[in-house]
């Protein structure tokens, strides 16, 4: 009794709680993002004094303090959406509310110079895939890794068909007829995106036809646009489904029996130290590098060429299991810490609103969401059948219909399945090579 008295009640314990510093370190843990409450505050002020003295500078700490605040502020309000939270509108406001405010001339000219500045001379989305690429194939058991990827080539393949099938017939029946609905608007939509899709689809196109290049990329570039909106929400209503119905997923996996992998958590990651987690960064960038000297060399994509040489490590024991654990650290960082800056950046630099908007005309819309959703279906369905996880296989086959690796980035995130980054970049890159491929030849002797 004398304990209790002298002790008082939990609520006055509670009360006893003084402000300093233990009622300050309440608030310094509430984090918009990972960014502490007070920093994100001095931050903004920091920011917005820089701004309007016209000092904001473009170096690497301004531009990660400008990006961070952005992309976490943008990405926040759409976690607290009612009902909209729940199909990705993180990944959807942290993309393309920025890519507004650039249309409507919002966002102050200085903040837009030093994002696509910092964006295009770092080409740090490209480090971003390598730290995110490396350490979730390091991550992944040996055996698990290779059945993954032979049998993601099905529900790919397969969902490609369909979505070819039924684009082109929607689009036939409301007017486009069938070979513009099918070059025009289903080939770009599966050709991978932007600079690997769209570009070197227009210039095949020029080429066949004798047009301008300018002429046709203002044509193919606004269905990647539309497409990859579409399936960033259709990836978050899957993580949704998933929520509801848990047998239909892996949160990350693709097939049954990968739980077994680094990522479920059996090895402890909190023994690694920072000079192994500095290696597993140093060692994805050099893996990078590689894949860069095979593109400069063999004209192989270099994303692809880096996703090889780190299963061929993987497969042949070639990376201790300590660098491994190192490795799915630095992929952890980066999907927490990064993705929602990159995305703000991308929303910024490569996401033209106005391009976007061109393709909002109702028969237009439907066909582009009536392909992406075929091919998001069939690869559920064919998932299911190959006794995989039905809804990863789905948002890896959405990533065929995204805006390249910026679409892989967005429709991961708003799946909340970044681990899933080398297969969307298998369905993406070597997808949509193979359809641009394939279409140029058909166009050659159909256009």
């Amino acid at each position: 009794m004398t304990e209790d008295v002298e002790a008082g009640t939990a609520p006055e314990r509670a009360a006893k709680v003084h402000f300093w510093p233990e009622g300050w370190w309440r608030i310094v843990d509430f984090k918009i993002g990972i960014i502490p409450l007070p920093v994100y505050v001095l931050m903004l002020a920091l920011l917005a004094i820089f701004v309007m003295s016209g000092k904001l500078k473009g170096d690497i700490s301004t531009a990660i303090a400008l990006l961070a605040f952005g992309g976490f502020t943008c990405a926040e309000i759409g976690k607290r959406l009612p009902i909209l939270r729940h199909v990705g509108a993180a990944a959807i406001f942290a993309t393309f509310v920025p890519s507004y405010l650039v249309y409507a001339q919002v966002l102050p000219d200085s903040v837009i110079k030093v994002t696509k500045d910092f964006t295009t001379s770092t080409n740090f989305l490209y480090l971003f895939i390598a730290s995110i690429i490396v350490g979730s194939i390091l991550g992944m058991d040996r055996t698990v890794l290779i059945r993954g990827f032979v049998k993601i080539f099905g529900p790919l393949a397969a969902g490609s068909v369909v979505a070819a099938v039924v684009g082109t017939t929607v689009g036939t029946l409301l007017g486009f007829g069938v070979h513009d609905s099918f070059f025009y608007i289903v080939v770009p939509i599966m050709a991978g995106g932007v600079g690997e899709g769209a570009i070197p689809l227009s210039i095949g196109y020029s080429e066949i036809l004798h047009q301008s290049q300018n002429q046709l990329l203002p044509v193919v570039l606004p269905p990647v646009m539309l497409s990859s909106l579409t399936a960033i929400l259709l990836a978050g209503a899957l993580n949704y489904v998933g929520k509801r119905y848990p047998h239909l997923t892996g949160e990350g996996h693709l097939q049954p029996g990968e739980e077994n992998d680094i990522r479920a958590g059996h090895e402890p990651v909190e023994e690694i130290d920072a000079a192994t987690i500095a290696a597993a960064g140093v060692t994805a960038v050099t893996l990078y590098l590689v894949g860069v000297l095979c593109n400069t060399l063999f004209d192989f994509p270099a994303p692809v060429a880096m996703l090889l040489l780190a299963i061929l490590l993987k497969l042949a024991r070639a990376v201790s299991p300590t660098l491994q654990r190192g490795a799915f650290v630095v992929f952890r960082f980066f999907s927490t810490a990064v993705t929602y800056p990159l995305l703000f950046a991308i929303g910024v630099t490569l996401t033209p609103w106005d391009k976007l908007v061109a393709a909002f005309t109702l028969p237009e819309i439907i066909t582009i969401v009536s392909t992406v959703v075929s091919i998001i279906a069939t690869g559920f369905f064919v998932g299911r059948a190959m006794k995989m996880y039905p809804i990863d296989t789905a948002v890896v086959v959405a990533c065929h219909s995204g805006q390249g690796g910026t679409g892989d980035v967005a429709i991961l995130t708003a799946a909340n399945r970044m681990a899933l980054m080398p297969f969307a970049q298998i369905a993406t890159r070597t997808g949509g090579a193979i359809i641009v491929t394939l279409a140029l030849l058909a166009f050659a002797r159909f256009g």
